[in-house]
């Protein structure tokens, strides 16, 4: 199973508390979606169970696991953060394909599995080009696409659409909807229009975990969600203003 646990989760830089006592249960094949305000504390709560941060205190559990004190090579993860790094050397194609070359996939799946990732993230035409000539949301579709070729059961997006148009980022959205399906997947979203479907929302303000559930629950409450949505809604409408 690729259930990932959060029990009393801190961390702590000096004198700034970033994460505070968070505990969570992302069920195995959830497809859960991480909001909040700029500074809140998700993107590190993220990045603590993905292995780039050390833990202040608490435990990480992916599956059966306590992941702590692992690197993130051997946690079965794939993720893709907004900092992105393709290999400016090697065509799109390769650095699509560069996971499974490592794990000595056959060519001949390689070339299926990197086309069909590729058809669904609208990179087919590409595959021959470098990242060089390439716009910056065809660079961050590829480092998508590379982060769902790794085939790992958890899979992080920590802001990933972050680069695209908001056209562009409904179109990613759903090729992710499909190539999520059969995973552990947690996203951080800032355009809160796109979040909709997932199977929960968390919101997470000044470090804590504050609400969960589904958009169309916490919409109907009168948290910090329904705060962002409206105020996300009336900045759109001030600037088509």
């Amino acid at each position: 199973m690729a259930q990932v646990m959060m029990k009393a989760l801190n961390k702590k830089y000096d004198e700034v508390h970033a994460v505070k006592d968070v505990n969570l249960h992302i069920r195995d094949k959830e497809f859960m979606v991480l909001v909040g305000p700029s500074g809140c504390g998700k993107s590190t709560t993220l990045r603590m169970v993905a292995g780039l941060e050390e833990i202040s205190s608490g435990e990480i559990h992916i599956g059966d696991r306590l992941v702590n004190d692992l690197p993130p090579k051997d946690r079965d993860i794939a993720m893709v953060f907004q900092n992105y790094a393709l290999y400016p050397h090697m065509s799109v194609f390769d650095n699509m394909a560069f996971g499974l070359k490592l794990q000595k996939v056959p060519k001949a799946e390689i070339a299926e599995r990197v086309g069909s990732a590729a058809r669904i993230l609208g990179l087919d035409e590409l595959l021959a080009r470098k990242p060089a000539a390439l716009s910056g949301g065809q660079r961050q579709r590829v480092a998508i696409a590379r982060a769902f070729l790794k085939d790992a059961p958890v899979l992080i997006l920590d802001e990933a659409t972050s680069h695209l148009d908001a056209v562009s980022e409904q179109e990613v959205r759903r090729a992710l909807d499909r190539l999520a399906r059969g995973r552990t997947t947690v996203v951080i979203a800032h355009r809160l229009s796109t979040v909709r479907d997932a199977d929960r929302i968390l919101v997470f303000d000044e470090g804590r975990l504050v609400e969960t559930g589904t958009h169309d629950a916490l919409l109907a409450g009168s948290g910090l969600y329904r705060r962002l949505v409206a105020r996300q809604a009336g900045a759109a409408l001030a600037a088509r203003g």
